[in-house]
């Protein structure tokens, strides 16, 4: 685990302090309200690769298979009470923006069986987002997820770029200039 984690924050480090690897958009200068609270890395941090369980036994993920496009990684539960007020607002994200160059995934963390993950979707109109889980935490514990919801932006490259702790309106002006910014990059690219 030690050697793991060492692995991360060299590779972290190296990236770092490459000024190739810098991120082309600037989107710090998009937050306002809520999303004040994402905190925007001064350079990409890489990311986990356990892998986590896919929607309905259809095997294993790692995040590496998201590579090539931006995407938000939003750690939740079935029991968190602001996961229940964010995940429609996140499904209307993937629904304007998702496709080729953006994705909103979610990955339930800890004890949460998969019915009630459905009927945790079904309650909460959810129908455009996948139903991932982490059931060990060992995903959740790597990327350092402490307390839910905790939502993740990836690069491209499969780094992570920004983080922010709690939950926040994904619905705002600002999470979606966020958004766009980040899928225009990629177009652009």
């Amino acid at each position: 685990m030690r050697k793991v984690m060492l692995a991360l924050v060299y590779t972290a480090l190296a990236v770092g302090a490459n000024p190739s690897f810098g991120q082309s958009v600037d989107i710090a200068a998009l937050r306002d309200g809520d999303m004040k609270k994402l905190v925007v890395h001064d350079a990409p941090v890489a990311t986990s690769t356990v892998a986590f369980d896919l929607a309905d036994g259809a095997g294993q993920a790692t995040l590496e298979d998201w590579r090539g496009k931006y995407v938000v990684v939003n750690f939740w539960a079935t029991w968190c009470a602001p996961c229940r007020k964010e995940m429609p607002q996140l499904n209307a994200l993937q629904k304007e923006f998702g496709g080729d160059n953006f994705e909103v995934l979610t990955i339930a963390t800890g004890r949460n069986s998969p019915d009630g993950i459905q009927r945790f979707f079904d309650e909460a109109g959810v129908d455009s987002l996948p139903r991932h889980q982490d059931p060990k935490q060992a995903l959740a514990s790597q990327m350092g997820i402490f307390g839910l919801p905790i939502t993740v932006i990836m690069d491209p490259d499969g780094r992570e770029i920004a983080r922010l702790r709690g939950d926040a309106d994904w619905s705002s002006d600002s999470a979606k200039a966020i958004v766009q910014a980040l899928v225009a990059d990629r177009t652009d690219s």
